[in-house]
This record gives structure tokens, sequence and C-alpha cells, in this order.
């Protein structure tokens, strides 16, 4: 009999499945490893005499992910014959797993306080990696030579077996610090440790300072309000609860070793004030960020801003290293008590394999998907040198990337339907969709192809009083109205109508939120804390949304005295009932099976609330290892 442990995530990225083949074959235990889709597997050597020792190594180390829940063991007939392997493909972004957080902060040990430290199976190595294959010589740390005792590591059985960018204080990547004329190096354990707290004062003290971390250019900042783009980062783990409104999984996610940024609404009657009722928030990652906030903490901050940057900026301080990095946006998720799923970024998601795909070469937001003899390969455009293909879907707004006499334009709410029915595998089946980022598009899979059943309708400001008053019978006083009652609106009116404004930052401006964009709304919307919303007009006109309507009723609103908050909500509130309308109606036309929703709009909390309810019946199905957003085009265009 085998002794197995099963580990239930819907992710399908190796990491944890190859963290628990380093640490098994850390104690050369024999044992099967498999990944499926909804879990992992492991099946034990039952009689070998470190299994229990392993087995607590693994409860006391394994790194903690969003996409994990419960987990089991029982006894099945066999026995495992050999020590499980696993392959090192491509780089990660992730943050650090326990064991090295454990090891920066070890006095006795080689990378105490060393910010580059992480494993083979964790830490910010997409940082540094340039092209495929992904080995040292194909890297930024080409021309740094391991020590021995690194090199010892990524040849023995343990976390470090393989490790391709591995590094210590011995073999170390010098930093320097930079404040007006002066510089200052730090190589070992002393310097890197003066070097993080002369930073974290200088934060305390109201300076900027910019860090080349592993994960991208930070700019760090103490502020009253945090900057268009900006993420708060909470590094003392204590004090989280204290701080936002969380349930049980939104603060497993954020100490998860995927790291998310999460949006999540603040209770401190401080924090409130400062930087309103719900914020964009992130537990530390790589060892830059985690050594500033554990100095952060020793000075008695809790949290600190920063803005994510593909390119550095001017700061009072800079923290730099020679080698060149390369830039991943982070990924974004969305958790209720029902679902996570992932609303944009590349990060965690990307580089990634599917184990099948097509002989057409996807490209579409600076990623590429090519088909190899091991299914398809994900990853930024620039990893690859070249690649033999039959056909080249590329996304219509986009500048042609390659030369093909087979060279094809996709539309993105296509390429983003398309990548939901591949990961769910519904080739072959009816499947009917709504695609929600910017414009709302509906689209039906007929088991062959993509059909827009009801497509974007571009909304423009141009002659928008004109078409508000002769919308329907009466429609006149509405703007007679306007100009009575709420000058200041028709003036905006007046303005929108020359500017080029899309639909949310029409509705933003409308509604006189500081925030003009589909962000503003949401977050309006988040404050509203009651149950029920006003039914805004969302109907269809000539088979396409009628934005006037939509418009002229908010309108109609805020001539009633309605505020921002029950409006905003009331938005998301009749745009589920929208979607799920014409979703459910489109489904019984077509006698399709299931419904999908792709599009980081419907990302919204209040409208994906909405909709959960409305489509009870056949719940939506979504990307998985994905986002929702831009980013799954890519694998849409691979089967299009």
């Amino acid at each position: 009999m085998a002794f197995t442990l099963e580990v239930m995530t819907s992710f399908s990225q190796p990491h944890i499945k190859n963290y628990l083949i380093s640490t098994i074959r850390s104690f050369n235990i024999k044992a099967v490893v498999h990944q499926y889709p909804s879990k992992i597997i492991c099946a034990f050597q039952s009689n070998h005499e470190k299994l229990q020792e392993c087995l607590e190594t693994i409860g006391n180390t394994l790194p903690a992910s969003c996409f994990m829940t419960t987990s089991k063991h029982y006894d099945i007939e066999g026995e495992p014959d050999t020590v499980p392997d696993f392959t090192q493909e491509y780089p990660l972004g992730l943050g650090l797993c326990p064991s090295c957080q454990k090891e920066i902060f070890d006095p006795a040990s080689k990378r105490y306080y060393y910010p580059f430290t992480h494993c083979t199976h964790c830490g910010g190595q997409y940082a540094f990696f340039e092209h495929y294959p992904y080995e040292r010589a194909n890297t930024a740390l080409s021309y740094v030579k391991p020590c021995s005792t690194c090199e010892y590591e990524s040849r023995s059985f343990g976390r470090r077996e393989k490790q391709v960018l591995n590094s210590c204080h011995e073999c170390a990547i010098p930093v320097k610090l930079l404040h007006k004329d002066k510089e200052r190096y730090a190589n070992d354990a002393g310097s890197f440790r003066t070097m993080f707290e002369v930073t974290a004062k200088a934060l305390r003290d109201g300076k900027s300072l910019l860090i080349k971390t592993t994960m991208g250019y930070r700019r760090f900042y103490r502020a009253d309000k945090l900057e268009y783009g900006s993420v708060l980062m909470l590094v003392n783990a204590a004090k989280i609860t204290d701080y936002c409104s969380l349930i049980h999984e939104e603060f497993n996610a954020l100490l998860s070793i995927e790291r998310p940024v999460l949006h999540v609404a603040l209770k401190d009657e401080t924090m409130r004030s400062t930087f309103t009722t719900s914020i964009d928030v992130k537990y530390p990652d790589d060892g830059f960020s985690i050594l500033l906030g554990k100095e952060l903490t020793l000075l008695g901050l809790d949290y600190i801003a920063y803005e994510a940057l593909e390119k550095p900026c001017e700061a009072d301080f800079v923290m730099e290293f020679d080698l060149n990095i390369q830039y991943q946006s982070d990924m974004r998720l969305f958790i209720n008590k029902d679902i996570r799923f992932m609303i944009s970024g590349e990060r965690v998601s990307f580089p990634s394999r599917l184990s099948f795909g097509t002989k057409t070469l996807s490209i579409a937001h600076g990623l590429v998907g090519i088909k190899d003899e091991n299914g398809t390969l994900f990853d930024q455009i620039q990893r690859f040198s070249s690649t033999q293909v039959y056909k080249v879907n590329q996304l219509e707004t986009e500048t042609p990337s390659v030369e093909s006499s087979n060279f094809h334009t996709i539309a993105e709410d296509e390429a983003s339907f398309m990548s939901v029915i591949a990961e769910h595998n519904k080739f072959g089946t009816k499947v009917v969709g709504a695609y929600f980022q910017g414009e709302p598009s509906f689209l039906y899979y007929d088991a062959k192809r993509v059909i827009r059943v009801v497509p974007p309708h571009i909304f423009s400001p141009i002659g928008l009083i004109e078409q508000m008053g002769t919308l329907r019978e009466g429609s006149d006083r509405l703007i007679e109205n306007i100009k009575n009652k709420l000058p200041d609106m028709y003036g905006l009116l007046l303005e929108l109508e020359q500017s080029n404004a899309t639909l949310f930052e029409a509705t933003a401006m409308i509604l006189g939120l500081e925030e003009k964009s589909y962000e503003g709304v949401m977050k309006e919307a988040l404050k509203f804390i009651g149950k029920g919303g006003l039914q805004i007009d969302t109907k269809v006109h000539d088979n396409r949304f009628n934005h006037v309507a939509f418009l002229s009723s908010i309108i109609s609103y805020k001539i009633a005295g309605v505020d921002s908050v029950y409006l905003s909500y009331s938005i998301f509130e009749s745009f589920g009932d929208y979607f799920s309308e014409l979703l459910n109606e489109i489904k019984g036309k077509t006698k399709a099976t299931d419904i999908v929703l792709c599009g980081e709009y419907f990302a919204g909390q209040s409208l994906f609330s909405r909709l959960q309810r409305n489509l009870k019946s056949t719940p939506p199905l979504l990307n998985v290892n994905y986002p929702i957003g831009k980013e799954n085009c890519v694998v849409g265009g691979v089967f299009l």
C-alpha cells in the first residue's frame, strides 16, 4: 500500500508540485507525484523510515498558495519504485517561500539580509531571464559565477536543486544606494542590513525611494493620498486585519506565495479618511520588499505606498544594481466567499504551458503563444528567437509583429472568449458569453467558430445633448431641466461633446467623481452598504447597447438628488441584470450548454455578485489559469 497525500488546487502552474517533489527528493523517498486539473496527488513509499519526517517538513515549509484549498490523505494499492523528478522549463515570478524568508532573517545564514535570495521554486526569477532555453547562460547572471557552495546546492537534492540563478553573500550581486552626490555599496550581510536601515528611515522621514527589485522598479513613498496606479504595501502581517476588512480567503491570499494585489475595503477610520474607503493592497513579495518591510516595522510603520514601474524614475534615494531586469505586471486577484479568479497581470500566469494547441502563432499585448512538441508555451514575445508555424493570429489593434503569408487579425473580445472555451475544453459544444472591458459584447460559439451576436458599440460623445433631447417623446424636457436645475451639468455635457471620453469616463464625470474611469465608478459603488439599487436604463436599441439612454437615466436620477454612491452601485447592479437577461435569452435561442464571462470589468464585486445570483442555474465559466482581462487574448488567439 502507498500512503497518498492529495492537495486540492485549481491552478496548473507547477511550482507547488515541484516544491513537493524537491522535499521528497531531499529525503530520497520513492514516490509518484501527478498534477491534475483540480488537485496534486503524491503517492509515497509507505515503509520508508523518514516518511513521517518528510510529511512534517511538507506541512511546515510548503508555501501557501491562493489557489490551494484543502488536503487529505489515504492509502492506495501499489508502491512507487523511483524517486520523483521535475523539470525547470521557465522562470517564476513569485514571492519567497517560507524557508527562504526564514533564511534571510537568520544571522547564521550565508544569505542573511541578502535581497536576491530565492530557491528553485520561488522568487522573482523572471527579472533576469533573457531568452529560452532557461539556463544561466541565457540570463542577466551569465557573467556572475556562483561560488562552490551555490554550485553544490544546485547539484544536490533539496529546494535549490537545478536552481539557475543561485547566489549568496560569497558570490553576491553588489547593490548601490545613491543619494544626491553620495554612493554607498552593499555586498555582505552587515552592509546590506545598514542599507535597508538607512532607506527605511528615509521613508519614515518623508523621502522617496526607488528600488530596482527582482519584481521590477518600485518607487516607495509616504503620502496622505495614493497617487494614481499606486498600491499600499502592508508590511506588518499582524496589523493587516486591524486596517482592512478582509474575509479569511483574502487574508490568506495576501500572504500566499503568489502575492497578488487585492482591492479591499478599509476599516481603520484614520486610513479611510486618508485613502478613501477601498484601496489596492499587497504584502511584500521579493527579498528587497521583504527586507525593507522588516525595517519599516521596526520603525513603527505598518504600511508604505509604492508605484510599480517598467523604467526608473527620479527619487530622493535610489537602490540599484548593475544587471538588466525584465518587467512583468503584477497579478490582481478577485475574491469573494464563493469564487476567486485573476483579473489582470502577467506575473504568475506567464510563462506557462498548455499541453495542447494548434500550429497557430498567437500574438497579443506583447505576449506570444508558440506550439512545440510539448504543447503551447506562452511568454513575452522577445523571449523567443524563431519558430515554424502554419498561421499567425494577431490582435487587430496592433502593428503586425511578424511577416507571414498566412497572417490574420483577430478581435480582442473573440480571443478573450475563446481562451475560456480552450481552458475548459469546451471545443465542439455550444457556448454563449459576454465580454466586458470597455464596451459590452455578446458572443456565441457554435461548436466550430465564434460569432458576435451583439457586437460592441463604441461610445462617442459627439452630439450627445441633441441625442438626449430626441431619445424619446418628452426627452426635450430633460435637457431643459438640466439647464435650469443643473447648469454645471449642462456645461459638463458641452465639454464632453468636445472630448473623446469613453463610456465610463463620461459616467464618472457625470457622477462628479475625482477618478474619471471605470475604476473610479467601481470604487464609488463599493462604498454602498445597503441592499437593492435603482434601475438604470441598460436596454438594447438596434441590437446595440444604448449609451444615450444609459447616461440620460443617470442624469435624471442626479436631478432627483440621488447621490453618486447609490447611483454607482445601481449602475453595476443594472449591468448585472442586463448581461444575465441577454445571456439567458441567447442561450435559449441557441440551445447552448454553457455561459462564459470574460473581460476585466466583470471583476466589480456588485456586478459579479448580481451575475452570480441571476445565473445560478448555469454558473458562468471564467479563466482558471489566466486573467479574465486582456492577457487571456494570447491564449484564445491560438484557437481562432
